[in-house]
């Protein structure tokens, strides 16, 4: 079937693919810099990695700020649409690299620029982790003030970075908040880190840095390696904390329950933050972070954004790193998941969805939700991809075999 024939199709059920690939095509989503190197950054320092952990040793990761922008630019050339690039504080390119309190935006230039030649959006991350000042496990709820006052001033200087940033590209920058701390076993006191935190991340955002390119969000998850009884902060603590101080809040689909879905969050979080930031990944039994595919809890996430008419108010970000395959194609096996999870949302009949609803008829309802996963949605992806410049499902893989032989493989 043809995109034309596809668009009537469409069209009798009254979703306008035009539309839908309009919307397709403005929306980004930010790739994660982390899967091209495997999450070690390039300021050469250790410590705990905070329960983060690629697996597999496939050959060709980048070494390099120049090798990881060229892969970027490889994977970039084989994606569809806006896009955007999440940069961690490690990821810094500069002669001299200083300690992390005292990072600015300059020791990213390399990415500035390069993100004006390519035209991608940047986003922005504190690392706290993989460092000195973290190998106690705790970070910003340390009881230790020297180790808090550390990671708040980090958070202010990454903040400010991200300021900076966003105000020079004319693009709001996301700065994205995860700490790691925890505990491996049963604590007693789960209140006072938990206050701790608090108090540093008041002091974190009482910083005077801009909101108009700024955009402060923070992150729970459910338990780390190492920190598998307690992780101080879990999802009902930043819910409550992005509530109160009305910032974004971060839903990491891989860093809840396996059975527990953020799809199934998305719509009540609206309802009391001013944005939200996603993180698409997909965890296996936990949060392992394998690459994104086209499943039921990936379209989930989209479907329920797209339902609650929250595109504007959502970011959309990936995280995952799979050393165990071509990193460059695990970037664009992910985000092209994602798109496609996106697209099949915008192809929703869902005024039509709604009226049946509202009418109490949900034998209509369901009908109409099994039809649309046989419509000819496959062909108005073709579109996108063909009308972005880039190559088809079935043909981008050589574009990565080549890159492989000819790039990747002398990388030792």
């Amino acid at each position: 079937m043809s995109y034309p024939e596809s668009l009537e199709r469409y069209a009798a059920l009254g979703v306008d693919t035009e539309q839908a690939l309009q919307t397709l095509a403005k929306t980004p989503i930010s790739l994660h810099c982390w899967q091209g190197d495997d999450v070690n950054g390039f300021e050469g320092s250790t410590g705990d990695s905070g329960g983060i952990a690629a697996t597999g040793n496939y050959p060709g990761r980048a070494r390099t700020p120049e090798e990881l922008r060229s892969d970027m630019n490889k994977a970039g050339s084989l994606i569809p649409g806006a896009k955007r690039l999440n940069l961690h504080a490690i990821y810094a390119d500069a002669p001299e690299i200083p300690d992390r309190t005292e990072l600015t935006s300059e020791h990213f230039r390399p990415w500035i620029e390069w993100a004006k030649e390519q035209q991608f959006g940047l986003d922005f991350n504190p690392t706290c982790f993989g460092h000195p000042m973290a190998e106690s496990g705790f970070t910003l709820s340390s009881a230790d003030s020297r180790i808090r006052q550390y990671w708040i001033d980090h958070c202010i200087a990454c903040r400010k970075i991200a300021a900076d940033i966003g105000e020079e590209l004319r693009n709001p920058v996301v700065t994205n908040i995860w700490i790691p701390d925890g505990y491996k076993d049963v604590p007693v006191d789960r209140a006072a880190p938990r206050q701790r935190l608090e108090e540093s991340l008041d002091t974190v955002l009482a910083a005077d840095v801009s909101k108009e390119w700024n955009i402060d969000a923070v992150e729970s998850k459910l338990f780390g390696i190492g920190v598998e009884s307690y992780t101080v902060g879990s999802h009902e603590f930043y819910l409550g904390y992005a509530v109160k101080n009305q910032i974004c809040l971060c839903l990491d689909a891989g860093h809840f329950h396996p059975t527990e879905s953020i799809a199934e969050k998305i719509s009540s979080a609206l309802q009391f933050v001013p944005s939200l930031l996603t993180h698409v990944s997909r965890g296996v039994r936990w949060d392992s972070d394998h690459v994104v595919l086209l499943d039921d809890p990936t379209k989930a996430i989209f479907e329920e954004i797209v339902r609650c008419d929250a595109l504007d108010r959502t970011h959309i970000g990936l995280d995952f790193f799979d050393a165990s395959i071509n990193r460059i194609a695990a970037w664009v096996i992910g985000t092209r998941a994602s798109q496609k999870s996106l697209l099949l949302a915008l192809l929703e009949p869902t005024d039509e969805l709604r009226k049946l609803e509202a009418e109490g008829d949900y034998t209509g309802r369901l009908a109409l939700l099994e039809a649309t996963k046989s419509l000819p949605w496959s062909e108005v992806w073709n579109e996108h991809c063909r009308r972005s410049g880039v190559p088809l499902d079935t043909d981008w893989m050589k574009d990565v075999r080549t890159y492989e032989k000819e790039v990747l493989s002398g990388r030792v």
